[in-house]
């Protein structure tokens, strides 16, 4: 393990060592698209329910032009082509949003968070698949050189919500984890947590984190991905980081670890968004493969 700064990030990198790759599972079948061209990429993903084996999920697109869609709706059984259709995004659209997650206990509600870490709290008015805003807030700390790709919320058995969120990194410079609890009731943080975090693999062009998810224990998985640009190719990777629990007083403690287990690779495939099932090993992956589209499978690598 190694240890956090409450309230500011971990001065130097951290140098992660490599993960046995026998104990890593490559995952090349069993991909169902989501759309064609550069526009229909996952960047996030987020459950709002599981029903007789099918999961409805809410994904957020990193489009940028007005017109674009934002927001799609996916209904998703293993080994079938999920059902899909876009949700409008009413007002002023967000731009570049890379990573969404529910609001624990408020039933549609999500926060999406956008590249340069402004959050939006929006709820999902299923009845005429649209999303309205709630909030806009920015999250704790960053820098102007910040790309956020991550961000989570779970809740403690104490009732308390905490939110994990993730700059991406590039090549040398490691991704930050970040921690602070989080107050739905008028959205904001506490005390601020974080460490740097450098991922293995892949080893070229390499986003250290490209989304996290946090399960209900604190178990913080993360996906990385190469990007070499919109053509590919792309590799991805999915890791065991660490661990997030509630501390006395809203401080929030984030332990990562040293040398981190990868649970499973993705050839071929930038994985940019990554959501477990509640209660279950079973989770979603979604792709934004630029030019070559999105596409989402399940894998079992999960952990309660």
């Amino acid at each position: 393990m190694i240890k956090n700064v409450l309230g500011a990030t971990l001065a130097g990198a951290v140098l992660l060592t490599s993960a046995t790759a026998a104990h890593a599972r490559d995952h090349e079948t069993d991909w169902q698209r989501v759309g064609d061209g550069i526009t229909s990429g996952i960047s996030g993903i987020a459950v709002d329910g599981v029903h007789h084996g099918t999961a409805d999920l809410l994904a957020v697109r990193d489009n940028k032009k007005p017109g674009e869609n934002r927001l799609v709706a996916l209904r998703h059984r293993p080994g079938a082509q999920p059902r899909q259709r876009p949700v409008a995004w009413a007002g002023e659209p967000a731009v570049d949003l890379e990573a969404i997650d529910a609001v624990p206990g408020r039933p549609h509600e999500y926060v999406a968070l956008a590249s340069r870490g402004t959050a939006y709290r929006i709820h999902w008015e299923q009845g005429q698949d649209t999303a309205r805003v709630l909030a806009a807030f920015a999250v704790p700390g960053g820098s102007p050189d910040d790309n956020y790709e991550g961000f989570a919320l779970t809740a403690t058995r104490g009732g308390e919500i905490i939110a994990v969120w993730a700059d991406r990194g590039q090549d040398d410079r490691p991704a930050t984890l970040s921690a602070a609890e989080w107050d739905p009731r008028d959205n904001t943080f506490g005390e601020r947590t974080a460490a740097e975090f450098r991922v293995p693999y892949p080893a070229q062009d390499v986003r250290h984190i490209s989304d996290v998810e946090v399960s209900a224990t604190g178990r913080v998985t993360v996906s990385s991905a190469s990007d070499p640009g919109d053509d590919g190719p792309y590799d991805s990777a999915l890791f065991d980081a660490g661990r997030v629990t509630a501390g006395h007083g809203g401080r929030v403690h984030l332990a990562v670890h040293r040398s981190p287990h990868r649970l499973a690779t993705f050839p071929g495939h930038k994985i940019e968004a990554l959501a477990c099932l509640p209660g279950s090993r079973e989770g979603v992956v979604g792709t934004d493969d630029e030019n070559d589209g999105g596409a989402v499978t399940t894998t079992d690598i999960c952990r309660p």
